[in-house]
């Protein structure tokens, strides 16, 4: 059972550390440990306790009513809340879903999101969050990659649901490849990506994950896209990352090559020169113009 230090509980709630040292002196709603030196400690069983305490909270209900409340009282009266309306909470409820491996909340969670702002809305300003806060729990040990790879299978089957929803795009328009480059498995951001411009009208062609350089070239070969889109997520070596791009400058310099993800991010200063990189999808806006063409 993993712990967490308050400072790790303020940022997974979303609920003031000096709210949570009220909380337990004038409600007890949470005993944690303590290490030698005072400092508090949290296990798996009371994060999920002030999640739900917080979700209540947020919904309106005072923390003295919710302090005289049972443990099923808490957790029917959550289950009452599944289509609530502050982002705090739903993001909550995510990560609730991903502790308890509940697919059912975590789809009844997205699927309201989605129908209420959209995909793209839903991704940034609720998902992306969501992901920065378990990267608290993967810092802490309280996630297991079979609990991270369950809920990214969930969010890459809704993106590819939303992608294939769209209408297929003219043949005839330049095309943009999408990509991730060997060794790179996390294709949450590139799915992003494909349904950004495919639903931007993009004539986008999607390859996927760890593709092999030759394969890419032999394609690029084939298909003379305008645009080539990847995604660096896994950590790699500054010589490896300059050495990948400026092979691919040179192999295919007609080829506007772009390129995104916290190891473009990282690395900056040394692939700029060889590769238009960005940060949102306002800056990819800028990158891929068919107005320019």
């Amino acid at each position: 059972m993993a712990e967490y230090k308050i400072k790790d509980v303020e940022l997974l709630t979303g609920i003031k550390a000096h709210t949570i040292r009220i909380w337990e002196k004038r409600y007890q709603l949470l005993t944690p440990t303590r290490t030698d030196t005072q400092i508090r400690t949290y296990n798996d069983l009371e994060l999920m306790q002030l999640l739900n305490v917080a979700l209540l909270n947020k919904q309106g209900i005072k923390i003295s009513r919710i302090a005289e409340m049972s443990s099923k009282e808490i957790a029917l009266k959550v289950d009452e809340f599944s289509n609530w309306g502050g982002g705090d909470t739903q993001i909550e409820q995510m990560i609730l879903a991903l502790i308890q491996l509940d697919e059912a909340l975590f789809r009844t969670t997205l699927n309201g999101l989605i129908k209420k702002v959209g995909m793209l809305h839903t991704y940034q300003q609720f998902v992306i969050p969501f992901l920065e806060r378990i990267g608290v729990m993967w810092l802490v040990g309280s996630i297991n990659p079979a609990q991270e790879h369950f809920i990214s299978n969930l969010i890459r089957q809704r993106l590819i649901a939303e992608i294939e929803l769209l209408p297929s795009p003219n043949h005839n328009q330049p095309k943009a490849i999408l990509f991730l480059p060997e060794h790179e498995w996390h294709e949450l951001g590139l799915l992003l990506y494909h349904f950004y411009l495919r639903n931007n009208g993009i004539n986008t062609v999607y390859l996927g994950q760890s593709l092999p350089y030759a394969s890419l070239v032999a394609t690029i070969e084939l298909l003379q896209p305008k645009w080539l889109l990847s995604s660096w997520v896994t950590a790699v070596d500054e010589k490896h990352i300059t050495h990948y791009f400026d092979r691919l400058k040179s192999d295919v310099p007609d080829v506007k090559v772009i390129a995104g993800g916290y190891q473009i991010k990282e690395h900056y200063a040394s692939v700029q020169q060889m590769v238009h990189c960005f940060q949102s999808l306002q800056e990819l806006d800028l990158l891929i113009d068919p107005a320019s063409v």
